[in-house]
């Protein structure tokens, strides 16, 4: 199966300009102002899955930090390559559950980001993903993981995952809740249609006990 192919990526591969427009107008300061406390000092290896317009990870290789931004649809992989191109950015064509090629790699990673992704995948999928996401983490590393909830954009494959789901997973892969945080979309037009999200940090620790 190419990652062409993978659960979720529907839809994502139609009106690429009106995507870049919509991810590149959040500023990153505002995206993650409920972790910013929780994102490790530059520099630091970050993984950055689903990585959309690639606005994240060049914000985050302009830091001082290298990022490897992993994305699954061709056509946003390409086009971030070109906006936002940085020497600190590697990019690479791939995708959960199973994330084969980030794994094969065999780098760990002081931060993952997994924002607006977990919710793309059913409930198999999702358990067979937290344990190939928690094996990149470094121990000590932080997982920060956003989930949508509201109304489902025409033509997109979405769920409703709740956080104590979520939780449940990631502690049974060895990370600790860090930060539990409800807000509302920083995006007007979705505000309007009730969307919200979940924001959960998770840190990988060396002890058993989470």
């Amino acid at each position: 199966m190419t990652t062409a192919s993978l659960d979720g990526t529907q839809g994502y591969d139609q009106d690429v300009e009106a995507f870049f427009a919509r991810a590149d107008a959040i500023a990153f300061a505002e995206k993650y102002a409920d972790v910013a406390h929780l994102i490790p000092a530059a520099p630091a290896e970050i993984l950055d899955i689903g990585a959309g317009s690639g606005k994240d990870a060049f914000d985050l290789a302009v830091l001082g930090h290298r990022v490897l931004a992993v994305e699954p649809t061709p056509a946003l992989l390409a086009e971030a390559m070109i906006r936002h191109a940085h020497p600190a950015i590697a990019w690479l064509d791939d995708g959960l559950p199973d994330l084969a090629a980030t794994r094969a790699r065999g780098q760990a990673f002081d931060l993952i980001l997994l924002s607006a992704v977990w919710m793309h995948l059913d409930a198999g999928q999702r358990r067979r993903a937290m344990p190939n996401v928690a094996g990149l983490l470094a121990d000590g590393g932080m997982l920060i993981l956003s989930l949508r909830h509201g109304p489902v954009p025409p033509g997109r494959r979405m769920f409703e995952v709740s956080a104590e789901e979520t939780i449940d997973l990631a502690r049974a892969g060895g990370l600790g809740v860090r930060l539990q945080q409800e807000r509302g979309s920083i995006q007007a037009a979705n505000r309007l249609a009730g969307v919200t999200w979940t924001i959960l940090a998770f840190q990988k620790v060396k002890s058993s006990t989470v």
